[in-house]
């Protein structure tokens, strides 16, 4: 379990970035963060895997406080992959960018390998094993990511911003992948501005503004509420504004072929 306890973030030039945040995040569920940029998305997620400490206030993860843990002792525990991957991706090959993390954790080489040849097949690496990551393409890349942190098997997985850049495809298979990554007990936590794949994955939603946890709802609720969308600057989902322009008093549709049969039935 994740868990904020009055937390306050202050930047090195004196801008509060978090303010009073209470947030548990319970083992084996989908989160995702919401918000207009400047929200505080990013900077709440760098505390759970340590890359930044509370002002004041408390981060506990599994029991532990984060400001006596090592980034080192929080990375192994919670993976981060980065909207900008090129932020991430250093090693000059691919081979190399998967076993760094592998050998900088020290497991044995037996796990390394195992996980090694997973990684590099389950987002078909294979081809490009002695490539520099440079050379991908962006989609590339993006698999590369999150196969380098997958690989030495986190149990908090953060993805900021995932289906930037990616087609409908690619996105169906990130929400894919995020389902079968929950079935095996995975905590998950997604960054996004994509409102429209997130009605799709119907995660636990924490909306933010100005620094503030200023909602916690299911998606549907969420994205449903003009309030909200407001407030936090949000976009509407396409099917909740089709829904509400043809002004019907019903709960919002779950699927986009409930829309059609009223269309239909309206002739």
């Amino acid at each position: 379990m994740i868990e904020f306890k009055e937390v306050d973030y202050i930047h090195p030039n004196g801008a509060k970035a978090l303010d009073r945040i209470n947030l548990i995040i319970k083992k084996n569920t989908i989160n995702a963060i919401v918000g207009s940029n400047g929200a505080g998305k990013t900077t709440l997620a760098r505390h759970i895997n340590g890359l930044l400490k509370a002002t004041s206030g408390e981060v506990i993860i599994d029991g532990k406080n984060t400001k006596k843990c090592s980034v080192a002792e929080l990375s192994k525990k919670v993976g981060m992959v980065f909207q900008n991957s090129n932020n991430q991706l250093f090693a000059d090959t691919v081979k190399n960018e998967i076993l760094f993390g592998l050998n900088n954790f020290k497991f044995e080489e037996n796990f390394i390998r195992e996980r090694f040849e997973w990684a590099m097949k389950f987002f078909d690496l294979e081809k490009y094993s002695d490539t520099s990551p440079l050379k991908l393409s962006g989609g590339e890349k993006k698999r590369l990511c999150l196969a380098s942190v997958l690989a030495w098997d986190p149990e908090v997985i953060i993805l900021d911003e995932p289906t930037v850049g990616q087609d409908e495809l690619q996105k169906n298979k990130i929400l894919s992948f995020i389902n079968e990554l929950n079935q095996q007990n995975k905590t998950i936590i997604i960054i996004s501005h994509d409102i429209e794949f997130l009605w799709n994955l119907r995660p636990n939603t924490i909306v933010m503004s100005n620094g503030e946890i200023i909602k916690i709802d299911s998606a549907v609720n969420i994205f449903s509420n003009s309030n909200i969308i407001q407030n936090a600057n949000l976009i509407e989902p396409q099917i909740v504004k089709i829904w509400n322009e043809l002004d019907i008093n019903a709960d919002i549709p779950i699927k986009m072929d409930q829309i059609s049969k009223v269309i239909m039935k309206r002739g």
